[in-house]
């Protein structure tokens, strides 16, 4: 099995990737129109994605979000490599490129702990990488799914 961690540059092919990942994440990502979104808009971020054996595994993309900040935007990766590892392959990839841009901090926004359990593993992730809470806005998505903003210093 040839496993690669690699940035993509084709905005087509950051698509493609987006695409193959999100639709077999209907779980986490289960309203269309959301999830065309961030096919759409992954075209134009910066992509981190898994590849094994050519075939797309998992992805992240990386905005701007402020003069030092850069957020982690969408991350997905299709249910057969959860807990291999390929996750914090991908963050690790995407937080030196953050840093080598010279960013000082990242952030990432989720539904808040003790709402949903898909939601929890997601949470419990993201506190394994080292982001710390930060707030929580009970209304910024809806009542039903509270953001829960985790930032970390790079």
């Amino acid at each position: 099995m040839d496993i690669a961690i690699t940035q993509i540059k084709s905005p087509e092919e950051k698509r493609r990737i987006a695409r193959a990942v999100l639709e077999a994440l209907t779980e986490w990502f289960e309203v269309p129109e959301s999830r065309e979104e961030y096919i759409e808009t992954s075209g134009e971020r910066i992509m981190v994605a898994c590849l094994i054996d050519g075939q797309p595994a998992g992805f992240l993309c990386l905005k701007e979000t402020g003069r030092d900040t850069m957020e982690l935007a969408v991350m997905g990766v299709r249910k057969e490599y959860h807990h291999s590892g390929i996750g914090t392959r991908l963050f690790e990839r995407a937080k030196a490129i953050a840093t080598e841009m010279g960013y000082s901090f990242m952030q990432v926004k989720t539904v808040q702990m003790g709402r949903y359990p898909e939601y929890d593993i997601t949470n419990l992730f993201y506190q394994s990488l080292g982001f710390k809470e930060l707030e929580v806005f009970p209304l910024l998505w809806d009542e039903n799914n509270p953001c829960q903003i985790y930032i970390m210093a790079l």
